[in-house]
């Protein structure tokens, strides 16, 4: 159990400074754009990760197939080898669809950024520390209640297994049928049901922290959605952690109890199965069959739907609205542009007309580079048709069309 437990927290390292490392270079080369990319390019590996995944599946199934249908030694023996393979392949697919959840889930960060309004996530403010706190507490739970719900299942299917056994003879002479189908409703049940409360955390929590939020500051969306950030940062931070661990933790005891068919050598002893050794391994893989089968993949939706919740209220809390102008109004644009320099542009865009419905219109357009000002000035003349095709020619809003003065007025 303990080595099983640091093998699994020792693969954390290298998993996690390889994945900032793709963060910080895919960010470095496109900014979100390259993460989104990124993203993407570990989503187009799907079909490889379910050949993967089932490759595992697969060799277990064949490995209890030759086991009940009594085939030589032989067969179990390399049935077992080729099952060890499947836990190793399959804990590399766990982690390229963890990866790939926490790649997009900062993709999605970036437009819950976007929509919100906000610069950035403040941890000096108390509210959004407190928050990130109870983000990093949600995935322990989620994967406390995952393992509870395959602990509880799993007696309720060993009590029917006993009840069939006492009331249906002949089952171990092959005389008796045992009752499948109560097995298959047992696990079936059991894994809708006890979803249910790890679920309603999940989507519960986000919604449960921006009506507090609102609550305790109604005039001040802006905290309210570093708030909801904050936790989705904490979300996203410990549930890949977790994953990595759990993944990684269960497949090392599932391996080591399979090691056991072959024999292992313990203090220059050989040990083989039936051994107290075998036993503790039989006891880890217990363990480890929730971790990399249950809560472990279940990371991959938690951090995945939260942030899709959080991108769901964004437009709530950014308070977005569209503002009424006035014809007379000069029209301005301010478009903020990230590259190697810090470049600021605004458009102000003045249009009148005369009598003879020809319109005149002034765009100044005035820009800020590494703090140089740059002012240049814009006179366009002609119909309403051809002063907004030169506008549209040059990105800038048409504003709207000021009333045509008449010349026949009375004195």
């Amino acid at each position: 159990i303990i080595a099983g437990l640091a093998t699994g927290m020792i693969s954390t390292f290298s998993s996690v400074l390889l994945f900032a490392a793709a963060i910080w270079a895919s960010y470095a080369l496109a900014g979100f754009y390259g993460v989104a990319l990124a993203a993407s390019a570990m989503m187009a590996t799907t079909a490889m990760q379910l050949a993967i995944d089932a490759f595992g599946p697969i060799a277990d199934n064949a490995g209890g197939i030759a086991e009940m249908s009594e085939q030589d030694p032989i067969v179990r023996e390399r049935t077992d080898i080729l099952d060890a393979v499947g836990n190793t392949t399959a804990a590399t697919g766990k982690g390229f669809a963890i990866a790939s959840a926490a790649l997009t889930s900062l993709a999605l960060f970036a437009a819950y950024v976007t929509f919100t309004g906000i610069d950035g996530i403040n941890i000096f403010k108390a509210p959004v520390l407190a928050m990130l706190f109870v983000g990093g507490m949600v995935p322990v739970v989620f994967s406390a209640l995952a393992m509870n719900a395959v602990g509880k299942a799993a007696m309720e299917m060993v009590n029917e297994v006993v009840r069939q056994f006492k009331e249906i003879p002949g089952i171990m002479e092959g005389t008796g049928k045992p009752e499948y189908d109560k097995c298959v409703a047992i696990s079936t049940q059991a894994s809708l049901k006890e979803m249910m409360l790890p679920g309603i955390l999940t989507i519960g929590f986000p919604i449960v922290i921006v009506l507090v939020g609102l609550l305790v500051y109604p005039d001040n969306n802006m905290l309210v959605a570093e708030m909801l950030g904050g936790y989705m940062a904490g979300v996203t931070v410990s549930g890949v952690l977790w994953a990595i661990f759990q993944n990684n933790a269960g497949g090392a005891w599932d391996n080591a109890k399979k090691s056991f068919e072959a024999g292992v050598e313990i203090n220059g002893v050989m040990t083989y199965k039936g051994s107290e050794a075998h036993k503790a391994a039989v006891t880890g893989d217990t363990v480890g069959d929730p971790f990399k089968d249950t809560s472990g993949p279940s990371m991959n939706i938690l951090i995945k739907l939260t942030c899709l919740i959080g991108l769901v209220i964004a437009p709530i809390l950014g308070g977005h609205s569209i503002e009424d102008t006035t014809a007379d109004a000069p029209q301005e644009n301010t478009i903020q542009v990230d590259t190697e320099k810090q470049v600021e542009k605004q458009v102000r865009v003045e249009m009148s007309s005369d009598n003879d419905e020809l319109f005149t219109v002034t765009v100044t357009i005035t820009t800020q580079e590494d703090g140089y000002t740059k002012k240049v000035n814009q006179v366009l003349t002609g119909t309403k048709a051809e002063v907004e095709a030169q506008l549209e020619a040059m990105d800038v809003v048409v504003p709207p069309t000021p009333p045509v003065a008449d010349s026949n007025t009375d004195a």
